[in-house]
């Protein structure tokens, strides 16, 4: 092997996770404050380094668990941010990647062990470095998914209703979808399965209860929602 191989510089090489949630009808983004220098205290995305025996989906993995407590999460490649100048602290280069998890089955302690915190998507603070970049990119990552393929089991229970699907992907997109058109959509693609019982929180008439039907995530030829 050459020489000039053994004399390049190396570069740091970390990993950062964008965490999505759902909760109360609002997309959520897990947070923590920064325990280092620099920008010691600051907010920041949840993160860490590549380990020299593993991949960057490994560090992301093992860096999920850490922090939720939750395997087999959800996990999708983003981007790779490699600007020089994008740490202070030095030449690192981040791989980001984006998540889903339920809030409801993590393991809250060790989000307060973590110093991290939900927060409401619209009213993120704002973040260190090259972070809310990052947050933009795979924001349109996740909208880009949920237009081509049902997400709904990702971030909501088991069973659900077709407003809360609707109320779930309103709030990924940051906007209102008209209910009958929604309804129409979902339902033509024949990837849910109709329960025999219903929620009745919302009215008394109540609303049929669905799940997505095993072993149906796909892409669909035309999308759910234009963008």
């Amino acid at each position: 092997m050459p020489a000039s191989f053994y004399n390049h510089p190396k570069q740091l090489v970390a990993v950062d996770c964008i965490i999505f949630g759902y909760e109360n009808e609002k997309l959520k983004l897990l947070l923590s404050h920064r325990g280092f220098q620099p920008a010691k205290g600051e907010w920041s995305l949840m993160g860490g380094w590549v380990h020299d025996d593993e991949t960057v989906e490994e560090a992301a993995e093992r860096v999920l668990f850490q922090i939720t407590g939750l395997k087999d999460i959800y996990l999708e490649q983003v981007q790779v941010f490699s600007n020089p100048g994008r740490d202070p602290g030095g030449r690192v280069i981040s791989v980001i990647f984006y998540a889903m998890i339920r809030i409801d089955i993590h393991d809250k302690n060790l989000l307060n062990q973590n110093g991290a915190r939900w927060w409401t998507f619209s009213e993120k603070p704002e973040l260190v470095f090259d972070h809310n970049q990052m947050v933009k990119k795979a924001h349109e990552k996740l909208k880009l998914k949920a237009s081509y393929t049902l997400i709904g089991e990702k971030l909501l229970p088991e069973k659900f209703t077709i407003l809360q699907l609707r109320t779930l992907y309103e709030a990924i997109f940051q906007r209102q979808f008209d209910p009958g058109n929604f309804r129409k959509k979902i339902l033509s693609l024949r990837m849910l399965e109709k329960l025999d019982h219903k929620n009745k929180t919302d009215s008394k008439k109540g609303a049929f209860y669905y799940r997505v039907k095993k072993h149906n995530e796909k892409f669909i030829n035309e999308r759910i929602v234009k963008q």
